[in-house]
């Protein structure tokens, strides 16, 4: 079996962050260009694509399961899987038979060649052959993402230097890197003239951006804010120690940064903080989400934060709970810890059990509910602008307002990718509020 250049349809399926749809659309661009016409994933293809995950254990099932599902739904088919699965555990993929091609993140920007060039050269079977090339990269590869009718991904920054001890990222990624504010504004551009209206700054550790180059995320937000034909901007996952007073006064001033930030937490004990390898204790996060508040007070604040950490006691646990419930964070992305083999976490004793690990993790989801309803009925009857989305079902289409609250309204069809202000009116059973334009 090998890849063929009569192959014109591939369907490609991504996991994880914002990051990799930045990358999937960009290696698809690709594809689109020399004649390949995209599928659905659930449809039948020439080739699938799978676009992998590796930060958690559940993360890589659902990796591997769609790998199975792609080969099931044509054995013909020739499937390629990347990205950070493929970087650390080649050897467990090649393990899955039907799998022609497996590629690493330092390879995976090159996948049309790599099929082309293995096209070319009659290449058989043999998905072990590319594993070879996976040693971790220190250039910058850029990427957005486009088809969305309404924002785009925009990658800034990739790898990391934190090495936090549960972590497994860094060696998926490889070290911190961004490319230059010039090239940056040049892809806005490039998003802009495609007609998008938001863009999603995305990467692994993005407030270390810039500092090869001598510059800052700071400079580079000051710079994009002035791209015409961009509404708007959201800023993804920002380390509390990187984000500072006056970044969070920049977005507070500006017309096109939007008042929603996502701050990693982890943990609200500062003695797990620490164990972690976190380059902050609870209290600088406290002092984040406070100076958030004191210059916008609708903004919207989501964290992350990991339940059963090795050494997390019920005491520990309650810190945290309790730490977060007395904060005006809105939502929270909760992850329960996973083992990510040849981290430090991994061989640390005192593993809490897998059954403590999900209750916590209930009961911290729990909390987000109520916060996040609670920051819903804040901003009852206020008026917010919401980028209408082309997300239409049930006679009303949806889309969010600039703190990120979901809204709909009645079918309209020219809302979409427009900006209009609405008056946030009736908060429905889905926690989506009907809204009516002003």
């Amino acid at each position: 079996m090998y890849f063929c250049n009569v192959n014109k349809k591939i369907a490609f399926q991504t996991f994880g962050c914002k990051l990799n749809f930045a990358e999937t659309s960009q290696i698809s661009r690709q594809f689109i260009e020399n004649g390949y016409e995209i599928a659905d994933f659930k449809e039948t293809a020439d080739v699938y694509v799978i676009n992998t995950c590796t930060v958690t254990s559940i993360a890589e099932k659902k990796c591997k399961t769609a790998i199975r599902s792609a080969i099931n739904r044509n054995p013909d088919a020739k499937v390629a899987v990347i990205g950070c699965f493929s970087q650390l555990k080649a050897e467990e993929i090649q393990e899955i038979e039907g799998v022609d091609l497996i590629v690493g993140n330092n390879e995976k920007h090159k996948l049309f060649e790599i099929i082309s060039n293995r096209n070319n050269n009659n290449a058989t079977n043999c998905a072990y052959c590319d594993v070879k090339q996976m040693e971790k990269s220190d250039a910058f590869v850029p990427s957005y993402s486009s088809g969305d009718r309404t924002r785009s991904f925009l990658k800034i920054q990739d790898g990391c230097d934190y090495f936090c001890t549960y972590c497994a990222i860094p060696f998926a990624r490889g070290r911190s890197r961004s490319d230059t504010i010039a090239n940056i504004v040049k892809s806005a551009e490039a998003i802009a003239n495609e007609g998008l209206k938001e863009v999603i700054l995305t990467g692994v550790n993005i407030g270390d951006f810039g500092k090869q180059n001598n510059e800052s995320f700071l400079q580079l937000i000051q710079a994009l804010d002035k791209v015409n034909g961009i509404e708007r901007y959201r800023i993804s996952s920002i380390e509390p120690d990187l984000l500072t007073d006056e970044i969070i006064e920049f977005v507070a001033n500006s017309n096109k940064f939007l008042p929603h930030f996502h701050i990693p937490l982890q943990s609200g004990s500062n003695k797990i903080l620490k164990m972690m390898k976190r380059h902050y204790q609870r209290e600088l996060f406290a002092e984040r989400v406070y100076k958030i508040k004191s210059v916008m007070p609708d903004a919207c604040i989501a964290a992350d934060v990991i339940c059963g950490f090795p050494g997390e006691t019920d005491e520990d646990f309650k810190d945290t709970y309790n730490f977060i419930d007395a904060l005006p964070i809105s939502y929270l992305h909760v992850f329960t810890y996973s083992e990510r083999p040849d981290t430090i976490a991994a061989k640390l004793e005192d593993k809490v059990p897998v059954n403590i690990r999900r209750e916590r993790s209930k009961a911290l989801q729990i909390l987000s509910d109520k916060k996040k309803h609670n920051f819903y009925l804040e901003n009852t009857t206020s008026v917010r602008k919401v980028l209408f989305e082309s997300d239409i079902h049930n006679g009303y289409i949806f889309g969010f307002t600039d703190n990120y609250i979901r809204v709909k309204t009645k079918k309209d069809l020219s809302l979409v990718n427009n900006v209009f202000k609405v008056k946030l009116k009736i908060l429905d059973n889905d926690e989506v509020f009907f809204a009516e334009k002003e």
